[in-house]
């Protein structure tokens, strides 16, 4: 309490983070309250709104989620469509008081949706402020920022920012105008060399994720797709079908461990593993082949390697992929380093991105 009453006594905006979910030590709306010397109020709609939420779900709501339903006597709920704990608002002798979830998600959409905006007509802001997030692949974050280097070091509205994660490189550009068709005049020109610059290693813009790059290449393709694994044990069946309406192209998959189960549910002639190896290009084609006349897809893609943590065939990391489609055939082997989850989902990653290439006709050229 005293600690919002001092942040309250120093600064324009107070936001807080965490705290207002329906457990007893979900305190802040509380603290809150007695910090600015308020009642706490129940929401009524928002109770209810609780109530229909749990009946939906078919189960008994606990008493102790109506705490979410409760506020400061003049304080705004803010809507939170990713979880069941609605953000507060509170504007207290000149200073406005923020309480988001704790959630990084939640807190993002809060924050984009409620908290800017309001700070921005408390500043008197009239413009706006726009950014465009371009998203790659296959390129490291130096190589990307050197061939972009003369935008970034020559461009301050609309600015140039490289933001890195989960194995994908994002370019950010923002500009400041005084409507948003003007933010939008300022970016075109330098998301177009963008773009340009980096070509195919672009796959998708602000919230584009490759599963949906991918549903939508094979869509407009009117293609469907199977896929094959081992060693990511069904995680890219599972990203291809993150978005409502995968099923319009993703026909099924098969998870095969062993060499046997290769032999039996794909077809992978046991002369070729016997050969080749179980971790190898040749067998990750066939895989892929397999799964595409298995449940006569268009496109096959399969993945096989070694996790980890304990080698067996091949260093642990080594990890191969495949894709077959009506226009040809290709495939990559990978060294990754890491522990065994961050190399099954960076794998995931690659197959779909490696999907989009080949489907899109660019293949391996990123």
């Amino acid at each position: 309490v005293e600690t919002i009453r001092t942040a309250i006594d120093r600064s324009d905006a107070v936001v807080i983070t965490g705290g207002i979910g329906p457990t007893q030590d979900d305190v802040t709306r509380e603290a809150i309250a007695v910090a600015t010397g308020r009642e706490m109020v129940r929401d009524a709609d928002y109770a209810q709104a609780l109530r229909d939420r749990w009946e939906t779900l078919g189960r008994v709501m606990p008493e102790n989620n109506l705490r979410q339903a409760d506020r400061p006597v003049g304080a705004e709920q803010l809507p939170n469509p990713a979880g069941s704990a609605p953000g507060i608002a509170l504007e207290h002798d000149g200073t406005w008081i923020f309480a988001l979830p704790g959630v990084p998600a939640e807190m993002h959409l809060l924050i984009r949706d409620h908290v800017l905006p309001r700070l921005r007509v408390a500043a008197g802001e009239t413009g706006v402020v726009k950014s465009r997030i371009i998203r790659t692949w296959g390129r490291s974050e130096s190589q990307v920022a050197e061939m972009l280097d003369d935008l970034f070091m020559a461009t301050t509205n609309p600015s140039v920012a490289f933001l890195a994660s989960a194995g994908e490189i994002k370019v950010r550009v923002t500009a400041k105008a005084e409507s948003d068709a003007e933010a939008d005049a300022l970016i075109a020109p330098v998301e177009a060399a963008v773009r340009d610059r980096l070509g195919s290693s672009v796959f998708g813009a602000d919230d584009e994720t490759i599963h949906l790059v991918v549903q939508r290449l094979l869509e407009r393709k009117g293609w469907t797709i199977a896929t094959a694994e081992s060693a990511t044990a069904g995680l890219v069946t599972a990203a291809l079908t993150q978005t409502p309406g995968a099923s319009k192209v993703v026909v099924g998959g098969i998870t095969a461990y062993s060499a046997e189960a290769k032999t039996s549910l794909l077809g992978v002639s046991a002369e070729l593993l016997a050969a080749e190896g179980v971790v190898s290009e040749a067998a990750a084609l066939a895989m892929a082949e397999g799964a595409r006349a298995r449940f006569g897809a268009d496109v096959g893609v399969a993945v096989t390697g070694e996790a980890g943590p304990d080698p067996a065939e091949q260093p642990v990391g080594t990890m191969v992929i495949a894709v077959v489609t009506p226009d040809g055939m290709g495939s990559r082997t990978m060294r990754l380093p890491g522990d065994r989850e961050r190399i099954r989902t960076y794998t995931t990653t690659a197959a779909l991105q490696l999907v989009r290439l080949a489907v899109s006709g660019q293949w391996w050229a990123p």
